[in-house]
């Protein structure tokens, strides 16, 4: 009876968890079907070498942002953040799996800070305050 009385004190919490979860999926999602989710952080049987030719052309995509953001197309620049940065995180993944131990402690550093960034880039376009977008910029 405590357990029903506890998750009945909190319904807010499990729907929250729930949509969290459905929520990263979508992020990590590159297929663009409806339910399909795909949680791998690499890409199935892609070389280094090809991790490492795809990290310019996502990194060029991030970049291209900029003229979103100077005309304030918030949507079309969470769009194009989104789906350049979920592939980036795969190469860069596939790519720090691939380096020897010693080396990646400092390649997951990177990673981290560079996707904490995509991410409260992300939220200021959510919030389409303009002067915070292009402070995370």
């Amino acid at each position: 009876k405590k357990l029903n009385t506890s998750i009945n004190s909190q319904p807010d919490l499990f729907t929250r968890r729930v949509a969290n979860s459905v929520a990263l999926a979508l992020v990590f999602s590159e297929s663009k079907t409806a339910l399909s989710f795909e949680f791998s952080l690499t890409v199935p049987d892609q070389t280094i070498q090809e991790a490492e030719a795809e990290i310019k052309n996502h990194a060029r995509e991030l970049l291209s942002i900029k003229t979103l953001i100077d005309s304030e197309t918030w949507k079309a620049a969470q769009t194009v953040l989104r789906e350049s940065s979920s592939r980036l995180k795969q190469d860069l993944y596939t790519i720090i799996q691939a380096k020897p131990g010693s080396q990646r402690p400092v390649l997951r550093k990177l990673y981290s800070n560079l996707f904490n960034n995509v991410t409260e880039l992300d939220y200021a376009a959510r919030s389409k305050d303009a002067v915070l977008v292009k402070e995370c910029y």
